[in-house]
């Protein structure tokens, strides 16, 4: 938790009609913050803020009493649980939160449940590792905003409710679908959370071309990057008459999904598809002609991007890569929070989890290769390698990103390649073991921050 922060209880009163609007602190807060009593202040909660009198009360420093009538306004389903606060001397505004909130297409299964899909469990670890630090988390869809409040879903006594929410002080883009980012409902919503200055990360998906042409700016990033190339006729006759092994990737595809592989053997070309394994689709062509007739049929004019294939080490003779994790913290650098190795499944040359890879610590993979000693160089230089290519597609990218997958291969000959860069990596492939996975305490921290402001400011150990 931030220093300036403090951990709080908030403690409904009753107050008759006729009393003036009135909050009570500690003598010692107030004294901390340089507030004297009967001060008028606002108090923010959410996004709404409405003006109080402040008033020293001998309660303990870890209560905030409101008035219940007062609390009906910001739309408060429920006051237990712990609160941070932050007082604005600059503004007399005591800040109240953390409020975050989880953007996502959301379904309602048969038994009239919500089902937010790939992140529902990691939008109730989120729950856990809010509310157990104070603050308050909730989980909506694009059609859920209006000015005064969110019709979102909160965690209680085991299960989601639907109720009218507090606005999110920030919000936290997991909306599943590329397609439904480019829709107006979408942009309708992001112009509304623009104009109600919500902080609002990650933007967006970003497309494996975009990820490409920014990151092959950098001159001394050329060295990690495979040769790509909008896919074309001409693009095809180049790589293939090039690099023995090619890939061909939809631009806005991720899980590994509808990836064709193209190996040149001695008189024939190979093709396969991550749709189904390599013994039921291999596909065997003599000339590169009769290849782009056959990619023709799968690619049905969609964009596509062609990239030189590299002879990555394998894992007992299945393809092997390493997924990154990277966030952003409290002084808004990036950081690994997460490092693993992907195995992929058999007959199968992906090594994405959805597609049946399996997961393995790093050090144990690499160990096939080199002793621990090179095994930790090169995982430090896997952290670097991920971290400098976040700082820079954040710095060039639209709107606000806190988090990135990155994925590196490494050849056989040890060289490390930088294959894609994910802007909504997948939560499954973390250790389960841990209740509040390292990945939910960044995003997590760097909610807070957004919420309240807090870069750079020290924070407490």
């Amino acid at each position: 938790m931030v220093a300036s922060l403090i951990s709080v209880s908030i403690v409904p009163i009753e107050l008759s009609e006729k009393e003036d609007v009135s909050i009570y602190l500690s003598s010692r807060i107030l004294k901390k913050w340089n507030i004297k009593t009967n001060t008028v202040i606002h108090l923010k909660i959410g996004q709404k803020t409405r003006e109080a009198l402040i008033k020293s009360a001998e309660v303990p420093s870890t209560e905030l009493q409101i008035p219940d009538r007062f609390l009906m306004e910001f739309a408060m389903p429920t006051y237990s649980g712990k609160y941070l606060i932050k007082y604005s001397s600059q503004s007399r505004t005591i800040t109240v939160g953390r409020f975050i909130g989880l953007l996502t297409d959301l379904q309602i299964d048969e038994e009239n449940e919500p089902d937010f899909r790939s992140v529902h469990a990691f939008c109730e670890e989120l729950h856990h590792g809010i509310s157990g630090r104070g603050g308050f988390f909730s989980v909506f869809s694009l059609q859920d905003l209006s000015n005064e409040f969110i019709k979102g879903y909160y965690f209680k006594d085991g299960k989601w409710v639907l109720g009218e929410l507090p606005i999110p002080s920030v919000i936290y883009n997991r909306i599943h679908s590329r397609k439904l980012e480019y829709q107006d409902l979408f942009l309708q919503f992001y112009e509304q959370v623009v104009s109600m200055d919500i902080p609002f990360f990650n933007h967006r998906f970003l497309s494996k071309w975009e990820v490409y042409s920014l990151l092959i700016k950098e001159e001394y990033m050329h060295p990690y990057i495979p040769k790509t190339k909008i896919f074309s006729k001409e693009s095809l006759r180049e790589f293939i008459n090039k690099y023995d092994t090619v890939f061909v990737k939809p631009i806005h595809g991720s899980q590994g999904r509808s990836i064709i592989k193209i190996k040149k053997e001695e008189d024939y070309f190979s093709i396969q598809s991550s749709v189904m394994p390599a013994s039921d689709n291999s596909v065997k062509k003599d000339t590169i002609e009769a290849v782009l007739q056959h990619l023709k049929k799968i690619l049905h004019n969609r964009i596509y991007i062609i990239q030189q294939g590299i002879p990555l080490a394998d894992y007992q003779s299945r393809p092997m890569d390493f997924r990154v994790l990277c966030h952003k913290n409290v002084q808004n650098l990036w950081e690994v929070t997460s490092l693993i190795a992907r195995i992929s499944g058999e007959k199968q040359f992906v090594s994405n989890i959805a597609q049946g890879g399996e997961i393995m610590k790093p050090l144990s993979a690499l160990s096939a290769f080199f002793n621990k000693e090179n095994s930790l160089d090169v995982i430090s230089l896997m952290k670097e390698l991920s971290v400098e290519a976040s700082s820079i597609l954040s710095s060039h990218s639209a709107g606000i990103t806190g988090e990135l997958g990155v994925d590196i291969g490494i050849d056989i000959n040890g060289k490390l390649w930088l294959i894609e860069v994910n802007s909504k990596p997948s939560k499954n492939f973390e250790d389960h073991g841990l209740k509040i996975r390292p990945s939910a305490k960044a995003i997590i921290n760097f909610g807070t921050s957004l919420a309240f402001n807090t870069f750079l400011e020290k924070e407490e150990q």
